[in-house]
Order: C-alpha cells, then sequence, then structure tokens
C-alpha cells in the first residue's frame, strides 16, 4: 500500500513539475510576440504598446489571484489545474484568431485585431495564474512542506526556468527577421505548438489518478480581528514581491526590444539576425536563472534568506547602474545559450551586464516569501493568496519602463528595475523583520 502510495506522489509530483515549465512557456511568449506587434506600421514601433500583451497577462492576477484560491478550495487540485490547462487552450487560440479575424479594421486607432490579442494575453494570464494557486502549495504538500516541500518548488522553479529559456529562443528561431509586414500569421506555429501541449498535457492528466493532499484546516470561519495587513513585514514584502515580478520581466523583455530595434536607438545589430541574437539573450537571462535556481537548492539550508537576499540585491544594483553608465556602442563577445549549446556573439556590454542580472533574481522570489511570511501562522494561506495578486507587477512595472525607454530610451528606463532592487536590499536589512510579534497567531 505503502509502495502504491509512493507511486501515485511521484506522478502527481512530476506532472506538477510539468505544468510548473508551461506556466513560464505561456508567460515568456508574450515579449517575442510584442516585438512583432510593435513592428505594425500602425503601432509606430511603440515598446509600451509592445508591452501590452505582457501586461494584460499579468493583470489577470490581480483579477484572478483570490478566485483563483476559492476555486482550488471548492473542487480540488486536479479539477482546478484541467480547468487552467483548459482555459489556457482558449488563450492560445485566441491569440490565433488574432492573426485571421478583423485584420482591416481600426478600433480607437490602432488595428482591431490588436484588441483580440490583448484579450487571447488576458486569458492566458487566468490560466497561469490558476496554474500557480494549484502548483506551488500542491509541491510542498506533496513533499510535506518543510525542506522536502521546498526542494520539490526549486525543482519545479528550475523546470520553470528551463521554458522560460527556450521559449524566447524557439520563437527567435521560429519568426526569423521581424519587419513592418511580419504578422501573427507568422507566428501560427509557434500558437500552434502551445496549443498541442494544452491539449496533450489536459488528456495525460486527465487520465493520471491524482488525489488531492491533505493540507492542514483553517481554523473555522470565526471573525479574526487581524490579517496579514496587520504584520509591517508582510506589507512591505507584498510591495516586494510586486516589484521583484516587475524587475524579472522587464529586465529581460526591455532587453529583448533594445537588441532586435534596428533603428537609431536599438543595439544597432544586423536586422537579418538582430530577433533571432535578442531571443538567444534573453534566453541566456533565463538561463542563469535556472543555474541560480538550482544551486540555491543546495545551499538553502545553510545560508538565510535574508543573507541571499542582500547579497543577490546588492549585485543586482552594481550591474544595473553599470549597464545604463556603459555607452551601448561599447560590445563585447559572449557564449549565448542557442538551446543545445553556447555560441559566441558579439553584442552590447550592458547586454551582457543586464543578462547576468538572471543569477541576481533566481532566488528573489522565494527569499521574499520566506521573509515576509515568517511568523504569519494561520495567517498565511491568506498572505499567499495576496502574494498571488501582487504578481501583477510583472505587467505593471515593466509598461512603465517601456514607457521610459519610449520617451527617453531603453538604458535610462533600467531606472525602474534598480529603485525596485534598491527597495528590495532595503526590505532584506531592514524592512523584513517581524515587529507586530504581539499579534496571535496560532
Amino acid at each position: 500500500m505503502e509502495t502504491t502510495k509512493q507511486k501515485g506522489n511521484g506522478i502527481a509530483i512530476l506532472m506538477m513539475i510539468f505544468l510548473f515549465a508551461m506556466i513560464s512557456m505561456v508567460t515568456n511568449l508574450a515579449a517575442p510576440i510584442g516585438i512583432i506587434w510593435k513592428n505594425q506600421p500602425a503601432l509606430e514601433g511603440s515598446n509600451t504598446l509592445g508591452m501590452l500583451g505582457n501586461m494584460m497577462n499579468f493583470l489577470a492576477y490581480l483579477f484572478m489571484g483570490s478566485p483563483s484560491g476559492k476555486l482550488l478550495t471548492k473542487i480540488g487540485y486536479k479539477k482546478s489545474a484541467l480547468v487552467a490547462i483548459a482555459i489556457g487552450f482558449t488563450g492560445m487560440f485566441v491569440q490565433y484568431l488574432s492573426g485571421v479575424v478583423l485584420t482591416e479594421s481600426v478600433w480607437f486607432g490602432l488595428p482591431a485585431n490588436f484588441f483580440v490579442y490583448l484579450l487571447g494575453a488576458f486569458i492566458a494570464g487566468v490560466c497561469v495564474c490558476m496554474l500557480n494557486t494549484v502548483v506551488n502549495p500542491m509541491l510542498n504538500l506533496l513533499g510535506g512542506g518543510g525542506n522536502r516541500g521546498n526542494q520539490l518548488i526549486l525543482i519545479g522553479g528550475s523546470a520553470n526556468s528551463l521554458t522560460g529559456t527556450l521559449t524566447p529562443i524557439l520563437v527567435g528561431m521560429l519568426i526569423g527577421e521581424v519587419t513592418k509586414n511580419t504578422t501573427m500569421v507568422d507566428v501560427n506555429l509557434v500558437l500552434f505548438i502551445a496549443m498541442a501541449i494544452f491539449a496533450v498535457s489536459f488528456i495525460v492528466l486527465f487520465a493520471t489518478p491524482i488525489a488531492d493532499p491533505q493540507a492542514s484546516k483553517a481554523a473555522g470561519n470565526s471573525v479574526d480581528a487581524h490579517s496579514p495587513w496587520n504584520f509591517r513585514h508582510f506589507v512591505l514584502g507584498a510591495i516586494a514581491i510586486f516589484l521583484y515580478v516587475g524587475v524579472e520581466v522587464g529586465i529581460p523583455g526591455t532587453l529583448l526590444f533594445f537588441l532586435s530595434d534596428t533603428t537609431a536607438n536599438g543595439a544597432g545589430l544586423d536586422p537579418a539576425t538582430a530577433v533571432n541574437i535578442a531571443g538567444f539573450t534573453a534566453g541566456t537571462y533565463w538561463f542563469l536563472m535556472l543555474v541560480g535556481r538550482f544551486s540555491a537548492g543546495f545551499i538553502a539550508d545553510k545560508v538565510s534568506s535574508r543573507t541571499m537576499m542582500i547579497a543577490v540585491n546588492a549585485l543586482g544594483i552594481v550591474l544595473i547602474i553599470a549597464a545604463m553608465l556603459v555607452p551601448t556602442s561599447v560590445t563585447t563577445s559572449m557564449p549565448i545559450f542557442t538551446g543545445s549549446s553556447f555560441a559566441m556573439t558579439v553584442i552590447p556590454m550592458s547586454a551582457v551586464l543586464l543578462v547576468l542580472c538572471g543569477l541576481c533574481t533566481s532566488v528573489m522570489w522565494s527569499s521574499i516569501f520566506n521573509l515576509a511570511t515568517e511568523g504569519l501562522g494561520k495567517y498565511t494561506a491568506a498572505a499567499s493568496g495576496i502574494f498571488m495578486m501582487m504578481v501583477v507587477g510583472g505587467g505593471v512595472m515593466p509598461i512603465i519602463q517601456n514607457v521610459i525607454a519610449d520617451k527617453i530610451g531603453y538604458m535610462v528606463s533600467y531606472i525602474v528595475p534598480l529603485l525596485s532592487i534598491a527597495f528590495m536590499l532595503y526590505y532584506a536589512l531592514f524592512g523584513s523583520k517581524n515587529v507586530n510579534t504581539d499579534i496571535p497567531v496560532e
């Protein structure tokens, strides 16, 4: 009986890790597809409009964070995941439709099919939010909590980073050079692959016997005078998570736009290979996140979250400042991860410095979550739901960054992640201490 249970847990763990990987695939489609839209004549090369798909993807977290948790409680992990996958397929299909419907119509001065794409991006974001709600707690519960649960989440995070690495590379390879004549039709193969993955995942998950692990029961429906918002270190941690997701997405997303921009404002790369190199470079950022998360799994039991946060944020500040100060005309050769190997590629030095930030952002989520929920006791579950809503920062902050990129310049726009990382360093140094120890948490 015990062997059967372990086998069942093993299948469930593998399925959750695969779903963790799908989260990154859906999320990281937004930036490379945004390059196609920003190069449409009607959008006039606007980085802000090009990043709107990413914003819609993350805006879904604001609306679905709390409902996803309630749905999970009502119908369980497996059914919630199945609903999420079905919604994800729908999101990809609507994005496909944006290339074939309303292509000649104009709404509010913009192509009407652009709004269809944004709707698809929002639906896909709903899927990702729901999958996140399922995967993180289920891996923790399947591992029995504690170190084992944390280890499974780190493994899932590594799979997440792997698909984050491969997605922009795959899109860059399949699309090739992006011009004003490139449309959503040219990305159909990518969307068909995504829809196929969703369809197969639904069938496999439906046929996989997964029992919901038993979580500790909440303390009934009694009225409580307190909430996570009564804890100063949680409030500051929620702000830190909002900013962190903006940093994680904004650094590679804007870098993708910068390297693929063949105008005088861009990196000056060959138009024939700019998008491909941009995809490889952004993929390398995510590859370094994979390296960072994988490595952190070996030291997390010896190095505190606070120490890791101080170290990576201090390094991140140095790297971003250096990237902003180095002239974009200064280039260097860097081994760029191409999906199967590394190839030496000439890119601006500033891009290299920003890619290295992937090592810094790799451990920020888990560290902030750990620090912000320390000592919350019975309020931890509610805190987790709030954290999921704060992921909307991954949509808001990159938009702000790209407004600056449009108005002043790409490198200047990195003042947004720089200030965000500075706040996270403050949080690690001073704001993460629980000063509300008088509130009962049992």
